[in-house]
């Protein structure tokens, strides 16, 4: 039974479906025991799914903490470049996990990144050239209750911006 935080409005496009079919077979994705139930047509809401199962379990047999990180690794940064498009760069740059309770059972988490976030976002990088954005994500049970926060920061650039900083760096490291 999935609990009621993974209710939404919003549909899954074909598209989505389509890229959501993939990533669940993904090699790197489909190891760490995680399945994505829903990807909707605009990008801005995921939800997972991670089982206590032969693959996610560990020595004390609760769900594995790697098992909650890796399976929400790549979402934020997919997101926003599914959202933003071609003209930005974005990039993953650190993460963290505070574990509140075992996980004993059936695990889920709703990735959802808001108009406000990507109108902060969109003015920071018209501004400055990039910015940083943190985004916060719970590993909730069928009752709603948080076994595990993921911290994640991901970088965000206009394209040029981004091509153009490569290229000063990589000058200086030949000018030394």
């Amino acid at each position: 039974m999935k609990p009621a935080s993974l209710q939404t409005n919003r549909t899954e496009s074909f598209k989505t479906w389509r890229f959501r079919q993939f990533m669940n077979w993904y090699p790197m994705y489909f190891g760490t025991g995680g399945k994505i139930l829903f990807w909707s047509g605009d990008s801005r809401e995921v939800h997972l799914r991670l089982r206590r199962n032969l693959w996610t379990y560990n020595y004390v047999g609760t769900i594995f903490g790697g098992s909650m990180f890796a399976a929400a690794d790549p979402f934020y940064m997919l997101m926003l470049l599914r959202i933003l498009g071609k003209s930005y760069v974005v990039w993953d740059k650190t993460g963290s996990i505070r574990f509140r309770k075992p996980g004993r059972q059936t695990l889920y988490a709703r990735f959802n990144i808001t108009d406000e976030q990507l109108d902060t976002i969109r003015r920071a990088v018209a501004e400055n050239g990039q910015t940083e954005q943190t985004f916060t994500l719970d590993w909730v049970d069928a009752e709603g209750v948080v076994h595990a926060q993921i911290e994640r920061l991901c970088y965000i650039a206009d394209k040029q911006h981004y091509e153009q900083r490569k290229n000063d760096r990589q000058k200086s490291r030949f000018h030394r």
